[in-house]
């Protein structure tokens, strides 16, 4: 099993205060728009299908399946190196986006495409959290 990460803190601005709050609060926040109704992941303040404004903030399923993934061996920056090997992933949210995370909870081995997974939170000192996913 791959070691604990210790995660940067993020900070939030105006843009993607919802998402983060939403992740210390145990719920994976996405945007939708009211105008074309797609759902979007980075957030941000205009939808980037239409370009309209008109934005809403929703607690998403949490639920996904692992769209790609890497097995990271090795990795210099000091929060990440004991915590290799571990997974980068993109997960595809039952919702449509895509999110790039960690896969937790399992040997890296045991990860595949199309493997369901669920969202999991870690904490941070901040008062935020840091959403990952790990096996359903």
């Amino acid at each position: 099993m791959a070691g604990k990460f210790e995660h940067p803190e993020p900070t939030a601005h105006w843009e993607t205060s919802g998402y983060w709050e939403g992740a210390a609060r145990g719920e994976l926040v996405l945007q939708r728009c009211l105008d074309c109704g797609r759902v979007q992941h980075r957030p941000r303040a205009i939808c980037a299908h239409c370009l309209s404004g008109a934005i809403e903030h929703f607690a998403a399923s949490g639920r996904g399946r692992v769209y790609t993934f890497t097995v990271t061996h090795q990795n210099q920056m000091p929060a990440f190196r004991q915590a290799c090997p571990y997974v980068l992933a993109y997960v595809e949210l039952e919702e449509g986006p895509r999110i790039m995370t960690h896969i937790v909870g399992c040997d890296p081995e045991e990860v595949e495409i199309e493997q369901d997974v669920v969202v999991d939170f870690a904490p941070c000192a901040n008062g935020l959290a840091v959403p990952r996913f790990r096996p359903a």
